[in-house]
């Protein structure tokens, strides 16, 4: 199964990172936030980063890391990215 996460601006650009999910190479980058399936509550930390606790368990149920420089690279519509 395709499961990827990675960390990507939340409007584009240099922005705030959120961590964006990829559950097929066809599909574009989505915020964690779009798959209640696999979201879980973010830390009240303030300046924490949003999706880090998602991030953790998704980690350890052994999803894949990409870089945020590639990320393109995994999707097959490479100009798009979905925020």
């Amino acid at each position: 199964m395709h499961r990827q996460m990675c960390w990507l601006s939340k409007f584009g650009g240099d922005g705030e990172k959120i961590l964006h999910l990829q559950t097929a190479p066809h599909e574009p980058w989505r915020p964690y936030t779009a798959f209640p399936q696999y979201a879980v509550p973010d830390y009240k930390i303030q300046g924490g980063s949003l999706g880090w606790a998602t991030y953790q368990k998704l980690l350890k149920a052994g999803w894949t890391v990409v870089h945020s420089a590639r990320a393109n690279e995994f999707s097959s519509n490479s100009a798009e990215v979905k925020s």
